[in-house]
């Protein structure tokens, strides 16, 4: 866990993510009833303090202090710093959750239970892709074609699609993205 929180505190300082909300979050954020969320793997809290905006409370999850740091002090936000390797979501909580650009194959599950009947899930991350595709060098953080829609198979799938993308240092990318409610 060290030496993750290490690690992601040395990026946000040398590569900082762009503080926009992310416009698949800014579109589907209104299927959401506003209630209790979660952003999973906030950084510094550009889709948090948009969900706050929206009238949500968040739990907002991440590794690195230094990012966590960078979320406002606020009564709707609560900050967790913690490993998503180790950390559980309880069921039945949320109206909302977003997930961007962060790949943990162990919370599907998680957050699908997670979801309060008409919850939303908001997900979107990078997916394996062929030729010249910026690529983390670990293959396990991406995802195979048509691997998310699988894995919230039983909530009703509101969009999906996998398509070319840039990402935030201007290399070309692939991403899935998918909206989901559970009925």
């Amino acid at each position: 866990m060290i030496e993750d929180k290490e690690r992601w505190n040395k990026r946000h300082v040398e590569k900082p993510m762009r503080s926009a909300v992310e416009p698949i979050v800014e579109k589907y954020i209104g299927l959401a009833i506003p209630g209790k969320a979660l952003d999973i793997a906030c950084g510094i809290g550009r889709n948090t303090h948009y969900m706050v905006e929206k009238g949500f409370i968040v739990d907002a999850v991440d590794i690195s202090d230094y990012a966590l740091g960078e979320v406002n002090q606020n009564s709707c936000i609560n900050k967790i710093e913690t490993d998503l390797d180790s950390f559980n979501i309880a069921p039945n909580s949320y109206d909302l959750v977003i997930n961007i650009n962060y790949l943990n194959r162990r919370l599907f599950p998680q957050i699908k239970e997670s979801l309060k009947s008409g919850g939303v899930v908001i997900f979107e991350t990078f997916i394996v892709a062929h030729g010249d595709f910026a690529q983390p060098a670990n293959q396990e953080f991406l995802l195979r074609k048509n691997e998310l829609l699988h894995a919230f198979i039983g909530l009703d799938i509101v969009y999906y699609e996998e398509r070319d993308d840039v990402n935030l240092r201007g290399e070309k990318t692939r991403v899935a993205s998918l909206v989901a409610c559970k009925a």
